[in-house]
Order: C-alpha cells, then sequence, then structure tokens
C-alpha cells in the first residue's frame, strides 16, 4: 500500500482508527510457572510474550561484570508471525538490533549494582506481527521484570507513532509500518518523565518532528496507566502454578 493511501479524506487509517487512537491493549502477568517473571501483551494484533530468568548465577564466570549485573536480551519472532517472508539474514540483523535496543533501555533503569557478579535474561518471542514489535516487547519485558521482583528505578513505557498523509498516527500496524512510514519509537520513564529511549525509523522531516514526538509521548502516558493497572490487578492474583 501506498503511503498516500494510509489516511483517508475523512480522517481515518487503514484499520479504522483515528490518527491519534491507539490499538487496544491486553496485558497478562505472571504466565510462566518455569520463569522468574514472565508477562503477555496483545497491542492489537501484535501478540508477545516476554520472560525474565535472573538474578542468576553467569553463564561463563570470566564474562561477570565485579559490580553490578549483566543483562542479556534475546528477541525471536516466530516463523508463522506474520504472511510475510523476508530474508533470513535481514531477520536475524533486525532482532539483533531490537535486542541490543531492548539492552540499552533497560540497562540504566534496572538497578543492576545489587546483583554484582550475575546475570539478568530477558528472552523475547512476537508471537504475532502486526506493527509495534519493538514497543510491545519493551513494555511487556518491563511487566516481566516487575513480575520477576527486579528493582528498577522507575516504570518504563514505549510507544510508537509516525507521519502520514500530512498528520501525525499513533501506534503503527504492520501495513503502515510496511509503507516505510516515518516511525518513532519512544520510551519514557513514567514516574519522572525522562526519555529512556528514541528510535527513527525511515526519514522524517524536522518541522514533524515534535507533533510526531508529543504523539509518541501521549500514547506512553496512556499505556503507561493501563500498564500499572495490570501489575495492580496481577498482584491480587495467585501465581501460575
Amino acid at each position: 500500500m501506498s503511503r498516500a493511501e494510509l489516511v483517508s479524506p475523512e480522517g481515518l487509517r487503514v484499520d479504522g482508527r483515528r490518527p491519534a487512537e491507539l490499538r487496544r491493549l491486553l496485558a497478562r502477568i505472571g504466565l510462566l510457572a518455569q520463569a522468574d517473571g514472565s508477562a503477555y501483551i496483545e497491542l492489537g494484533n501484535t501478540k508477545c510474550l516476554a520472560a525474565v530468568y535472573g538474578p542468576k548465577e553467569p553463564r561463563l564466570a570470566s564474562a561477570a561484570l565485579h559490580d553490578r549485573a549483566s543483562i542479556n536480551v534475546e528477541f525471536n519472532v516466530a516463523s508463522f508471525s506474520s504472511g510475510e517472508r523476508k530474508t533470513k539474514l535481514r531477520k536475524d540483523r533486525r532482532l539483533l538490533e531490537f535486542a541490543s535496543i531492548i539492552k540499552r533501555t533497560f540497562e540504566p533503569v534496572v538497578m543492576t549494582a545489587s546483583f554484582p557478579r550475575s546475570d539478568i535474561d530477558i528472552y523475547i518471542q512476537i508471537l504475532q506481527l502486526d506493527g509495534g514489535a519493538l514497543h510491545a516487547a519493551i513494555n511487556a519485558s518491563c511487566l516481566a521484570m516487575i513480575d520477576a521482583g527486579i528493582p528498577m528505578a522507575d516504570f518504563v513505557v514505549a510507544c510508537s507513532a509516525g507521519f502520514a498523509n500530512g498528520v501525525a498516527v499513533l501506534d503503527l500496524n504492520y501495513i503502515e509500518e510496511s509503507a516505510e512510514t516515518p516511525a518513532l519509537t519512544v520510551a519514557l520513564l513514567s514516574k519522572s518523565g525522562k526519555l529512556s529511549m528514541l528510535g527513527l525509523e525511515s526519514r522524517l522531516h524536522l518541522d514533524h518532528l515534535q507533533a510526531v514526538m508529543d504523539l509518541a509521548t501521549e500514547g506512553c502516558a496512556t499505556l503507561g496507566e493501563a500498564l500499572e493497572q495490570a501489575v495492580r490487578t496481577s498482584s491480587k492474583l495467585p501465581k501460575a502454578l
């Protein structure tokens, strides 16, 4: 689909949403008994599962950091997650890039100094892909960290926004991302409001940057409220057996 068709003259997107409308969110915590912490997020048709193991003994003693824990991230997309098949090499590079971004997003937030010479492993699986994989993964990882009882300085929440047909659009889906819509992913610290991560896909004119960033920030605030509510709800439920 061409970029010109992403927003109709009536102001509706391809999935029927308004430009500033988020997709439906479903968040569940503590689904995996084998993991120290886990979380599942549905953002529209995008489905993401995150599991956290640790803090635990490092796999390689020689690689252990003497003053803090190491955060390791593995990001995978199920082969059946979307109808489109891309080359394995390109896909692998993209997954490694996402894993690196998530690692850098959480390193300043997790209180790693409390766990020297240990590992904290985050495993992320995208079960169904319909856009927004990165911010869905960041949000699921944050919930899984909380479920594991790993102390963090703040609550991390992420959202994306883009620019199409002269208007900023929130929470891009797969069709919008595939049309190479300029997309900005923002991760904020919920309590302090500080920026934790900023990633831009494709070129975005400087004149539109502020509007897109403001919309992504608003999306983070809305998602943050819903995710914090999910944490409060999960604390009242029995853990998985």
